[in-house]
């Protein structure tokens, strides 16, 4: 074997932390690149003996000095690490050009270049290390076991004062939710966010740090605060490590308790509305963004300390792809790292949920970008993330499966397996495509067919009592006798003006001297007698009668002869002995998996009163514009979503009116449920679809509808 390439003499060896199966571990630093490489004892022993130069002499040297048994391919690996990762010493005559070679792989093309850096980037804005330096004896009282507990208590009596006034804080809340409001939210978040890095920065500081560059980095062109804190890697406690990373979150924390202590005691005004916004942002952007683990944020970090395992997501990620290889293919590779059963059990989960956050986020940038910029300009982004951060991992694992297509023919274990994983997936994929029964779930409103409100009319005294609660009556049954004192006096003045008019014009009839006067007289009766109808009119709805034959339901218990009524109070209704009605509105795509008398269910909410079998009676060949009350509103507990409009609720998206009715009433069902509205679930049985036909056509509907520019 070739002789051993030369390290680089700049390079450090650091101690580093004990691993977790007991062995010393170090820490190999790069100081022109700043980069950190943690080794194990082998690679370390191995090093301590490079000089030697000769593979063979090094391991016979390790074997004869201590317990470990390296061979040959070990030394060859290491080699081949320190070459990939630039830590040795090219030489020989195609040095020179393995070099330029190395160069324009890391520069690319300018196509690559442009990708990656629009991709992410960063601009370091600052050179903090020197002021951090002189500014530690300054903060030194923030760590210290005094300060925290008088944190905690402040976060205490904070706590206690918002839960006293809850409604006074949301109320707040929900009025910060507009333009100027969102501004000074984003002025906050940025001193929040430059408070957080001067936490990690402190920390890594006190612990003998340096600290070359605070800044921003740019993901997708969202800017986020980074601090450069490489060198917490020269820490070999991994408590030291824990602290830089838990300091970030800690400082936004101790913000959100000093500030809602703040907002609690302070009376209203500026002072107050800027102690409102330090806390509830601090909050928020702790809860939603950097406690998350599943990206490099700082719960990532946290965990990885926490864990004492360095490159958490990848090496994760490579036993994840490990474990679906062997599931697939059973060809009984190497596991990339050992742990023990449960460990790896947990790895392989949390590197399947991080793949699927990854999938959501990436997925929403990619949105974001293509609606934020030109149009033309969008839709090349988006292509660029989805291909990158989705189809490029997807595309590489395919590619690794490919390349063990030799070894998978060669086994006939791992043949059957994978010609089974084909099948199987081939299977998944036609059940995508083969049409199933399905069925349609909405929320509905159950009401009578036929039901009538009675109401007082104006200057209504109640003068009989014809009837009680419960009561069957026929149609054309009197409900109630009402009395108006005034419409009953004019109507006694009109009675007496047609029978006087009447008179007067069969009198003038009769005496020839005043027949001149026949057609005056003829008319006033007229007259007289169109005005007794129409106080005849007013006068119906003093005694109501029934439209169709029901049961009386609602009859007000404290009614009694002679107590007045105010207009349009209601007295009873009349629930008609008919079948009842379920009322739902289903979108575009449901409904037209249902047709007039197709089967359904309805079961009410709380399931009272039965399970109703129902028909199809009417599809609304128009989508509803405005929904006529919100008992369906998703804000109410219903299924369709609606925004406010005059007052309105107007559905999102296009809804259209479904009618069914029943075919019996169940047992439980009876006539005094049945008086009023009730909320509950329609389930059609609707027509068989495949599922991919579905997303087919929301697909396309997209697509026509982002199609014009």
């Amino acid at each position: 074997m070739a002789s051993l390439p030369r390290l680089r003499e700049e390079l450090d060896l650091l101690a580093g932390p004990v691993l977790p199966d007991g062995q010393p571990s170090w820490t190999l630093h790069d100081p022109e690149r700043n980069l950190f490489f943690r080794i194990d004892w082998q690679t370390f022993e191995i090093l301590r003996r490079w000089s030697m130069g000769d593979p063979v002499e090094i391991t016979k040297n390790i074997t004869t000095a201590t317990t470990l048994r390296p061979d040959v391919d070990d030394v060859t690996h290491i080699v081949k690490f320190l070459t990939d990762n630039q830590l040795v010493v090219l030489s020989g005559p195609q040095s020179a050009k393995k070099l330029a070679e190395r160069l324009a792989v890391m520069q690319g093309t300018p196509f690559k270049w442009l990708l990656h850096h629009y991709l992410f980037f960063r601009v370091p804005l600052w050179r903090p290390d020197g002021w951090l330096q002189r500014m530690l004896p300054v903060v030194a009282p923030l760590y210290t076991r005094g300060f925290l507990l008088l944190t905690l208590l402040a976060l205490l009596v904070g706590l206690t004062q918002v839960i006293r006034h809850s409604e006074v804080f949301f109320t707040s809340l929900v009025d910060t939710f507009t333009f100027n409001g969102l501004l000074a939210y984003g002025g906050t978040l940025i001193v929040v966010k430059l408070l957080h890095e001067l936490g990690h920065a402190f920390t890594a500081k006190r612990f003998g740090c340096r600290i070359p560059a605070i800044g921003v980095a740019f993901l997708v062109l969202f800017p986020m605060a980074y601090t450069d804190t490489n060198e917490t890697w020269r820490l070999a406690d991994r408590w030291q490590r824990l602290q830089v990373s838990i300091a970030g979150i800690a400082t936004e924390l101790m913000i959100a308790a000093w500030a809602t202590l703040a907002w609690g005691l302070l009376p209203d005004g500026e002072l107050r509305g800027l102690a409102f916004m330090l806390a509830t942002t601090s909050w928020i952007a702790t809860v939603m963004i950097n406690a998350s683990p599943f990206l490099r944020f700082d719960g990532y970090f946290i965990l990885s300390d926490l864990l004492d395992m360095p490159n958490l997501h990848a090496r994760s990620f490579a036993l994840a792809r490990w474990r679906l290889r062997e599931w697939l293919f059973a060809l009984g590779e190497p596991k990339p790292e050992h742990f023990s059963a449960r460990k790896q059990f947990w790895l392989i989960v949390f590197a399947w949920i991080t793949w699927v956050y990854r999938l959501v986020v990436f997925l929403g940038i990619a949105l974001l970008v293509y609606y934020f910029f030109v149009k033309i300009i969008g839709i090349f982004l988006f292509v660029v993330e989805i291909w990158w951060f989705i189809a490029r991992p997807i595309t590489h694992e395919f590619n690794e499966w490919r390349g063990r297509l030799p070894d998978i023919k060669a086994n006939p274990y791992s043949k059957r397996r994978g010609t089974l994983s084909v099948l199987l997936f081939a299977g998944f994929v036609a059940l995508f495509f083969v049409p199933w029964p399905g069925r349609v779930v909405a929320s509905g409103l159950l009401r009578p067919l036929d039901v009538w409100t009675v109401f007082a009319p104006s200057g209504a005294q109640v003068e009989t009592l014809l009837h009680e609660e419960g009561e069957r009556l026929a149609q054309g049954t009197e409900i109630i006798r009402l009395h108006s004192p005034e419409l009953t006096a004019r109507h006694k003045a009109a009675v007496a003006r047609v029978e006087s008019t009447r008179w007067q014009a069969a009198a003038t009839g009769l005496d020839a001297n005043a027949r001149n006067q026949l057609q005056v007289a003829q008319q006033q009766y007229a007259t007289a007698y169109a005005q007794l109808l129409e106080i005849q009119e007013q006068l119906l709805p003093y005694a109501p009668v029934t439209p169709f034959a029901g049961t009386l339901r609602d009859l007000d218990p404290d009614l009694e002869s002679g107590q007045w009524l105010a207009e349009r109070e209601k007295i009873a209704v009349l629930v008609g002995d008919g079948p009842l009605l379920v009322e739902t509105y289903l979108d575009e795509a449901a409904v037209k998996r249902i047709s007039s008398g197709d089967r359904a269910i309805f079961i009410p909410d709380g399931l009272e009163g039965g399970v109703f079998t129902l028909s199809v009676r009417n599809i609304d060949a128009d989508a509803t514009r405005v929904l006529p009350d919100g008992m369906l509103t998703a804000q109410a507990g219903g299924h369709i979503m609606t925004r406010a409009s005059q007052g309105e609720h107007v559905p999102d998206g296009s809804f259209f009116r479904v009618v069914l009715q029943t075919d019996e009433r169940p047992a439980g069902f009876n006539d005094e449920l049945a008086s009023q509205a009730w909320r509950g679930k329609v389930i059609f049985r609707a027509d068989a679809e495949a599922p991919a036909t579905r997303y087919l056509r929301n697909i396309m509907a997209v697509l026509v509808r982002e199609s014009g520019f």
